[in-house]
């Protein structure tokens, strides 16, 4: 293996694609290091934390410049033709109140005020920013325009077949596909991922009975945490919690911590063939925050949770957990030791693009850029570091809808999202650059739209592929 390839290896405790005084880019030559063992020591040397408090970004603010990085942002405008357009895409987003768009501006192009000292917001300009510029709620919340008639006829046929005494979960899908109106996630995710019945009269029920079924499992087994044999697995959560989309308030409160805490802990616990593994905590976020709509009406990601009674902050907690273990029962083989299911998806991956655009995939090959250095988060984490919240939330209302969604269809998603950016990966005729877009693309603007013509690719790579596996072997 080149010295390129074996440099990724080592990396540090932080995020992957996260730059550190070590990075190539920085120093501009490859230091010998140890190759990885195995699969399972580069995922265990890989950490999947947002970790914003970076001492060496004084050093890398003087070494990279800024103003490149920059311009290739704007070239995520992309045209999107009418057929492609849901209804609730058609507004235009509310920015979040702790972040401006001149603030934003100035992050990206203003090299003067990044040397100066830094909130944690300004002190990496790579770090993910998405959460701030991109609202989490959908673009058609409060403060849009009033509903059109075609947003007000999906809506009224969601509702006709939720309130059918036996909703018909194909045709549930089938309208869900290309997204799920707001006021109607809640109920749907939940359908959809098997959490409630299609009987309505026994969603009720089962609600009642699954909610009282987790807080049986925490008096169980939470006091447990402070044993030794959990402790390690306990410690890690407690790590990993607050780093959880850090630059969102909703999920620094201390309310709302401690429910991910035990959410995590509780899945670990009834899981010992994989544990708790960096990355699960991401997949609490989506579910939470789409319960926890029902009872807001804007503003989600300043909302003060401490404000709602604590018997639905409990029911928030309690489906949050079985839906995440609903999605999870599917793709377990990602977690599990070596994480056969993320090898197998990076190789199935690189196998595709080999097929769908052989240019890309030889020019990777040419600077010799592993899948396996920026796919394995694309699997790990199913996008969710490389999409802000709402758009992922878009992604989850087709995954759900599509048979094997989070297990097979992620996998043309992901091949789509590379292709996606052909022209920058092909204008970058270095290992750092090609590297560093790749971890670090370009995506805090996308909307409905660009998850809608992303679906749409990835649905028509599966209807070429999916039933003729050898058109992708080589």
């Amino acid at each position: 293996m080149s010295e390129n390839r074996r440099q990724f290896w080592k990396r540090s405790s932080k995020l992957p694609g996260s730059f550190s005084s070590n990075h190539p880019r920085i120093h501009l030559n490859h230091p010998k290091s140890r190759k990885a063992s195995s699969f399972h020591e580069f995922a265990r040397s890989t950490s999947d934390a947002w970790d914003i408090d970076d001492d060496e970004s004084e050093e890398i603010l003087h070494s990279v410049s800024y103003q490149t990085f920059g311009s290739k942002m704007t070239d995520t405008d992309v045209e999107i033709t009418s057929n492609f357009k849901r209804p609730e895409e058609n507004s235009s987003p509310t920015i979040v109140t702790s972040v401006s768009e001149d603030q934003l501006h100035r992050v990206t192009t203003d090299a003067s005020v990044l040397r100066k000292p830094l909130q944690k917001l300004q002190s990496h300009p790579f770090r993910p920013i998405i959460p701030l510029v991109a609202r989490i709620s959908d673009q058609n919340a409060s403060g849009a325009p009033s509903m059109t008639l075609r947003e007000k006829t999906r809506l009224e046929k969601f509702r006709q077949l939720l309130s059918c005494p036996n909703t018909d979960l194909d045709e549930l899908r089938k309208c869900s596909w290309p997204g799920i109106p707001r006021d109607v996630r809640p109920i749907t995710w939940r359908l959809l991922s098997g959490y409630l019945p299609a009987n309505k009269d026994r969603r009720q029920m089962t609600l009642q009975r699954k909610r009282a079924e987790y807080f049986g499992f925490i008096e169980q087994y939470y006091d447990s945490r402070n044993e030794e044999h959990h402790q390690d697995t306990y410690r890690q959560i407690h790590i990993d919690i607050p780093r959880t989309n850090p630059l969102i308030p909703l999920f620094q409160q201390p309310l709302v911590q401690e429910i991910f805490e035990r959410i995590l802990f509780i899945w670990a616990i009834r899981h010992p063939a994989s544990g708790y593994v960096q990355g699960i905590n991401d997949l609490v976020t989506p579910f939470f925050v789409v319960f926890l709509t029902e009872h807001v009406e804007d503003d989600v990601e300043n909302f003060d949770v401490s404000t709602l009674s604590p018997e639905t902050l409990k029911n928030i907690e309690a489906d949050s957990f079985w839906s995440m273990s609903k999605l999870l029962d599917g793709i377990q083989d990602n977690y599990t030791f070596a994480q056969p299911g993320i090898q197998k998806n990076v190789k199935a991956l690189e196998e595709l693009v080999g097929r769908i655009d052989g240019q890309v995939h030889s020019h990777l090959q040419k600077y010799e850029v592993e899948y396996l250095q920026f796919a394995f988060r694309w699997m790990n984490n199913l996008l969710m570091r490389e999409l802000p919240l709402r758009c992922t939330i878009r992604l989850w209302d087709t995954y759900q809808a599509e048979p094997e969604g989070f297990s097979h269809f992620h996998l043309y998603v992901c091949a789509a999202f590379l292709i996606k950016w052909r022209k920058e990966i092909l204008d970058e005729v270095d290992f750092q650059g090609l590297l560093m877009l790749l971890q670090n693309l370009p995506t805090i603007h996308w909307g409905n739209e660009e998850i809608g013509l992303l679906l749409a690719e990835a649905y028509r790579l599966k209807y070429m592929f999916a039933d003729a596996p050898n058109h992708y072997r080589r």
